[in-house]
């Protein structure tokens, strides 16, 4: 990938635009320029795979800079953000950086702190493009052939998925976090007609409620204070193609009603506007909950509940799954060897053990994780236990031979309260619902039996 040199400028001065324009020209830079927030984003868009820094005023004619600076990381994630100001503070500098900004500048500052904090900021940027360029040569497509495992859980999982995907139905993922879910519903995406249109992911959980609303729906130019522009929403944004809403039991129940009338009309009303948009947007959920409880519980809207449940497919946690485990953790190793540049050949067989033996209530996720972290930590061309974390040095397991021919009471129900909680991807409250026993009565099992 050639190296790119190029900053976008906004400020609605001219003769700052200029005079700043041009000493970065003169270091090398090419630069582009807006003089309004409006225009300044379009630029982004146009250009967002060559920016490495948007050097932006902080108080522009149709927007304030640290509100937008959301916008400008959403259009070009891996470019930097510089913001100007002709009066800083301290607490706006604060303020800024917490908001993602690479750095908050006093306008008049010499033109060689300008260009020493604008060359960090463009090296961090051409850093994360390098590592980003490496991920997407070493990750797989997002496609059920690319999952890595041949356990039966896995694959009863994935001819489920694949029987939805070419249809228009809605999905719902269950599983618990870390499982995979973003993962299925991005195949399920790649292995429908919609491939070619968009895919937008969207955690629930992530945003605030009013926040949330205002992101999936979008807004009307003064709406509401500090709507100076109207904004397109994530629903429209996914249009033609699939919105992933993922962790769905944490949408509140108003936006509820909100998604419910999507699915049934394909047409939403942004906040602010009078006029109903049409979509023709899929929606794949997911979610770690017992969502049918909760709707019975009142905490979930039944009919959306029924509506987002038209096809099911439970994706199963990584405890259900131990044959996936050896394949998995290969794979995780040669990638983050890649990504770290060592000579990683594989593990040796003790480490492997210990990595089956764990009971991974992060799923997939934990797995990636402790993965990394080995990476980072070997010192020759094997991994091995000592370069695991402390809990996996220590643990020991019970020979399996001796408990599956101990037919007690004791080991019985020891053998059973395991199998759901392996089930149930560590959820005590599904566990002990399932067993039909109290949770404090589950909690004092685990520490009786050591689970």
């Amino acid at each position: 990938m050639p190296q790119s040199n190029t900053i976008l400028l906004i400020d609605d001065e001219n003769s700052l635009r200029q005079v700043v324009g041009r000493v970065l020209e003169l270091e090398g830079y090419t630069v582009l320029m807006a003089a309004n927030a409006q225009r300044g984003l379009e630029v982004l868009r146009q250009h967002a795979e060559e920016v490495l820094v948007v050097l932006s005023d902080v108080k522009l004619p149709d927007g304030h800079g640290l509100s937008l600076l959301p916008r400008y990381k959403a259009v070009a994630p891996l470019a930097e953000v510089i913001l100007m100001t002709a009066y800083g503070t301290i607490a706006d500098g604060v303020q800024a950086m917490k908001s993602g900004a690479f750095d908050y500048l006093t306008k008049g500052d010499s033109d060689d702190q300008l260009l020493v904090v604008v060359e960090r900021a463009a090296e961090k940027a051409r850093l994360q493009r390098r590592v980003a360029e490496l991920e997407k040569q070493l990750a797989p497509q997002f496609t059920f052939d690319s999952m890595i495992g041949h356990s039966v859980p896995l694959t009863q999982a994935k001819a489920l998925a694949l029987r939805v995907a070419p249809t228009d139905s809605t999905v719902l993922l269950e599983g618990p976090t870390g499982s995979g879910k973003e993962l299925f519903a991005q195949a399920i995406h790649a292995a429908s007609p919609r491939r070619s249109k968009p895919f937008v992911a969207v955690n629930c959980s992530a945003f605030p409620k009013d926040l949330l609303e205002s992101e999936l729906l979008g807004y009307r130019k003064g709406a509401f204070t500090g709507a100076l522009a109207d904004k397109r929403g994530l629903m429209e944004e996914a249009n033609g193609g699939t919105l992933f809403l993922d962790e769905i039991g944490e949408l509140p129940l108003e936006l509820q009603a909100k998604l419910l009338r999507v699915l049934e009309t394909q047409s939403f009303t942004k906040i602010g506007d009078t006029k109903p948009i049409s979509v023709n947007v899929r929606i794949v959920a997911a979610t770690n909950r017992n969502l049918r409880q909760e709707a019975d519980e009142g905490h979930f809207r039944p009919d959306l509940y029924y509506r987002l449940a038209v096809f099911t497919v439970a994706v199963p946690p990584l405890n259900a799954r131990r044959d996936d485990i050896e394949p998995l953790a290969t794979y995780f190793l040669h990638f983050y060897a890649a990504k770290l540049r060592k000579r990683l050949r594989g593990l040796e067989p003790e480490a492997l053990t210990q990595l089956q033996r764990h009971d991974w209530r992060g799923n997939v996720r934990e797995l990636k994780n402790v993965l990394e972290r080995a990476a980072i930590l070997a010192d020759t061309d094997t991994l091995t236990v000592d370069d695991l974390p402390t809990e996996f040095q220590y643990f020991t397991a019970e020979p399996a031979s001796d408990e599956a021919s101990d037919k007690t009471l004791r080991t019985l129900e020891k053998r059973q309260i395991r199998v759901v909680l392996q089930e149930t991807g560590g959820n005590k409250m599904e566990a002990a619902r399932q067993l039909g026993i109290g949770t404090k009565t589950l909690y004092r099992k685990i520490q009786e039996y050591g689970l």
